[in-house]
């Protein structure tokens, strides 16, 4: 591991490196540029103080098996993107702050002020510029207690990916073993090249745009980002999501179809969220599952893929019926729109975007469910699996996780507790503002809170205090 160093006032700036590059040059699949270069934030809150000089050089070795995270982007001939691993670094900023660290949780959470833990770069300042794919802040709070911020470039990682690669850090950082992942880009190629049939078939969730669209899509969703957009965070707990299954259970009873929690809690915010929408009966009601494909694309793509492996699916259905049927109905409908996730629609997809990548036009190709955010479609982001409450450097875990408010309105992130909550689930939902300040109205608490005892209801907490309660 190298490392060279900068000093400003209170923080220093270090450049953490591999110490070895291979000079290869990894070509991006076209989920990954489907994504994009945009950074995904995240931040862990710890009680105790974690070791600024040990995170630096157990980060340089594990970038060792990580050459990608170390590289910097370049543009392909074809217009394509590839990452050429030169060992250019990774960011590692250390900071101390004035102030004690803050009792974060689902009661008041990190959102407002997030950004001054994390140090950004920017995305369209990212392709031909010695700009790191990943940057870390860590800031040493008053008093004891530190928060791990993060930035990752989504067109290198999706979610899994980005977990998969902190737990090798903690591994490595701890002196354990960890296995080596695989960057193979080509087994996307080839998962579209073993389609069958028209590849025009695989672009259902797919949209070609205009250059007009395009560009209302990205203004809309940066007045998201100047406060049009805010985001409510509250928790389920244990009690409340088995209440919410057996409900959802019961209403399927004699039917012989079965859902999981997950399934009934995202079925419960779908309504819920429809309610609070109140569009006009006939209005088509979009749910968008977003879906890791790595566990039902075959044997195409390996479990230890490290990339872009994300899809989605789009059930729906009118308004007024949204609203009228029961929670098992809805949960029912949600497990069939996971169910359309096969291996043949996966090759077809993929087919889709590498034969338009082929003839140029990537570049107008968008996510039909991103594309209908501001409209139609609610999207619903499961993270409850991830292991975000396990990143032990050896101080122990998190007490709290957060990442900064999305600038695209309703979509919904639901992330997991710490071990002690029991399998409860923490649920973040952007909302046009309009929608945030109608949240206040305590009838809404009690709406989204309808399968929790008395006295075990959490609040909706607001992220400014423009909406706070």
């Amino acid at each position: 591991m190298t490392a060279s160093a900068t000093e400003s006032g209170a923080k220093r700036t270090f450049t953490v490196r591999a110490g070895e590059a291979s000079g290869d040059r990894i070509r991006l699949s076209v989920y990954d540029m489907l994504i994009g270069p945009v950074y995904t934030p995240r931040a862990f809150f710890y009680r105790e103080t974690l070791d600024g000089e040990a995170l630096r050089a157990s980060l340089g070795r594990t970038l060792r098996t990580f050459p990608i995270l170390s590289g910097r982007m370049k543009r392909d001939p074809d217009g394509g993107l590839s990452v050429l691993c030169d060992d250019g670094g990774v960011r590692f900023v250390e900071a101390h702050a004035s102030e004690p660290m803050p009792d974060y949780g689902p009661r008041h959470t990190a959102k407002k002020g997030l950004e001054r833990h994390l140090s950004h770069a920017m995305p369209f300042w990212v392709v031909d510029r010695d700009t790191p794919l990943f940057t870390v802040k860590l800031t040493h709070m008053k008093g004891g207690g530190s928060i791990l911020g993060l930035t990752m470039n989504h067109a290198v990682a999706d979610g899994s990916s980005y977990m998969s690669f902190l737990e090798s850090w903690v591994r490595e950082h701890r002196g354990l073993g960890y296995p080596k992942l695989s960057h193979d880009r080509g087994v996307i190629d080839a998962l579209g090249a073993s389609a069958t049939g028209d590849t025009r078939m695989g672009g259902a969730h797919l949209t070609i745009i205009g250059r007009g669209q395009k560009s209302a899509f990205i203004g809309r969703a940066l007045m998201g980002s100047l406060g049009n957009v805010t985001t409510v965070t509250t928790r389920f707990t244990a009690a409340e999501l088995a209440t919410m299954k057996d409900t959802a259970m019961a209403d399927l009873a004699g039917t012989e179809r079965w859902v999981s929690t997950n399934d009934a809690l995202t079925a419960h915010l779908w309504k819920v969220l429809g309610e609070l929408r109140d569009r006009p009966d006939a209005s088509e009601e979009r749910l968008g599952l977003i879906a890791d494909f790595r566990s039902f694309a075959g044997d195409a793509i390996p479990d230890d893929y490290w990339g872009n492996a994300v899809t989605n699916t789009r059930p729906g259905m009118p308004a007024a019926e949204l609203r009228a049927r029961p929670l098992g109905e809805v949960a029912a409908a949600v497990r069939a729109g996971h169910a359309e996730n096969t291996e043949e629609r996966i090759r077809e997809e993929t087919a889709f975007l590498c034969a338009e990548r082929d003839a140029g036009r990537f570049k107008r190709v968008m996510n039909t469910m991103g594309l209908d955010a501001f409209d139609s479609t609610i999207a619903i982001n499961n993270w409850s699996k991830l292991p975000f409450y396990r990143i032990d450097f050896g101080q122990g875990t998190p007490f709290w996780y957060d990442f900064t408010s999305i600038p695209i309105p309703w979509t919904v992130h639901i992330a997991p507790t710490p071990a002690d909550q029991n399998g409860a689930r923490d649920v973040h939902m952007a909302l046009p503002r309009a929608q945030a300040r109608a949240l206040q109205e305590p009838s809404w608490a009690s709406r989204f809170h309808r399968y929790a005892e008395s006295g075990e209801t959490f609040p909706l907490t607001f992220m400014d205090a423009k909406a706070k309660r």
